[in-house]
């Protein structure tokens, strides 16, 4: 217990550290306490405002909260509506792109802002290694308020400053760095099989091998990258050997009982993949002008009139895809059947 304690005192000397120099005197938002109502919410969970925490976010438009409980396993606490994001589904590619980015991210104290512009915020870390293997550039890719975003996760401000607290409070407990992870939707058999004929596929379907080890968990997974991939809750089984996001992966060992749950998980969705596509139903394709939004928002700019809904809004449009042909010689085409 001291030795936690300690490690509280000494994250709180950080986290004030990394704010202070950039705090607007007089300005306290930063420090609003987490909302009475969801601290009963964590009690009624068995969880503390000093629990470490993990943020889910989604293209759907909704960003997940999780937290330790008593158990060590984490719950949901809370799901927030995302006011604003930009780009189309798929990863960031390179500074300017307006995208928003996916992956595996970690927060630190230093990396949280409470003298946004965009009223609080924290950078996510944007590029990361394997991002940065992949050529993949850009800065600034935050999770802030405001509702407006060029490449981040805009919440509204009240959405921004409970998440601070959640965040704060967390480093404040001991958590040196709260995990991050962002996908384009919930990584269901049902979304995997409607996104097959995507190009980025792929990449989609490695992102859901941590998304299926902290589901099957419910810990986050530990994040390492090799062969230009991301590895989960994984250690190379050599002496000396080492994860390189730009070298080949060396052998490795994932953990063994993550690795059993996470087999099970993936067989079952695996096969419910296969069922959707036997069932004919189209993959979709999204054309995209500039992101999207959470439906409640949506609803309260409709009520605001057209011309305010067009100038914050532009929704996904969804199309059906033709099924693949089979070819003269049997086979179909490998950008229509990714599975």
């Amino acid at each position: 217990m001291r030795m936690n304690s300690a490690r509280g005192v000494l994250s709180g000397v950080i986290l004030a550290a990394a704010l202070a120099g950039c705090v607007t005197v007089g300005d306290q938002r930063h420090l609003k306490p987490v909302p009475p109502k969801l601290v009963a919410s964590m009690q009624a969970k068995g969880m503390t405002v000093a629990d470490p925490i993990v943020i889910r976010v989604f293209k759907e438009a909704e960003l997940e909260v999780w937290k330790r409980d008593a158990s060590g396993q984490y719950g949901l606490l809370k799901t927030y509506p995302v006011c604003r994001w930009s780009g189309q589904l798929g990863p960031k590619m390179q500074e300017g792109d307006r995208q928003t980015p996916e992956g595996f991210y970690t927060v630190r104290a230093g990396q949280m802002n409470p003298n946004s512009a965009y009223y609080l915020s924290f950078d996510l870390g944007f590029p990361n290694e394997l991002d940065r293997a992949l050529g993949r550039t850009g800065s600034a890719l935050m999770i802030h308020g405001a509702c407006s975003s060029s490449g981040c996760f805009a919440m509204t401000d009240d959405g921004a400053a409970e998440l601070f607290a959640l965040a704060r409070e967390a480093i404040r407990g001991g958590q040196e760095g709260f995990q991050v992870q962002s996908f384009p939707f919930r990584m269901t058999p049902e979304n995997l099989a409607e996104h097959r004929a995507s190009r980025h596929i792929a990449f989609w379907r490695n992102l859901k091998e941590g998304s299926d080890h902290f589901e099957a968990t419910r810990r986050p997974p530990k994040v390492a990258s090799c062969g230009r991939r991301y590895v989960f809750n994984a250690s190379p089984s050599g002496p000396g050997a080492r994860f390189d996001a730009q070298a080949a992966c060396p052998a490795y060992t994932v953990e063994a009982g993550a690795a059993m749950m996470v087999a099970a998980k993936q067989a079952r969705d695996e096969t419910r993949v296969r069922e959707i596509v036997a069932s004919g139903r189209a993959a979709v394709s999204y054309t995209y002008l500039d992101g999207s939004m959470h439906p409640s928002f949506r609803e309260i700019l409709r009520r605001s009139g057209p011309a305010r809904l067009q100038a914050l809004t532009s929704g996904a449009v969804e199309a059906a895809l033709a099924e693949p042909k089979v070819t003269p010689t049997g086979t179909l085409s490998a950008a229509s059947v990714p599975f």
